[in-house]
């Protein structure tokens, strides 16, 4: 069996992360391509908050946070929970956390 023929039954793996895992990984780098969503990262690394709260931190309307929001907790950066009338978020993991810590020394280096 030659290489190639291995590699198509078997997937394709670069440094031991398989097709679907790499395009899963750059489906999670997407989520950091965006400066909205990286300030409402990074706010929400503060602590919770309501979709109130992040709106005033950014200065931005309800409708443009909430959106970014939806697309953050699809991603399964961001979890919500319900408390009386208002929604409040915060991160997922210390994953996150993590990530933006790591880019930001990157880029300070």
């Amino acid at each position: 069996m030659t290489k190639r023929k291995y590699q198509e039954e078997k997937g394709t793996r670069i440094g031991g992360i398989n097709e679907d895992e790499l395009m899963d990984l750059a489906d999670l780098f997407k989520m950091f391509a965006d400066s909205t969503r990286i300030k409402i990262l990074v706010d929400l690394s503060q602590g919770e908050k309501s979709v109130s709260e992040i709106c005033e931190d950014l200065e931005m309307n309800q409708s443009a946070v909430s959106h970014q929001l939806k697309i953050l907790r699809n991603a399964k950066l961001l979890t919500v929970r319900r408390e009386g009338k208002s929604m409040i978020y915060s991160l997922a993991d210390d994953h996150v956390s993590t990530i933006i810590a790591m880019g930001k020394d990157h880029i300070e280096e």
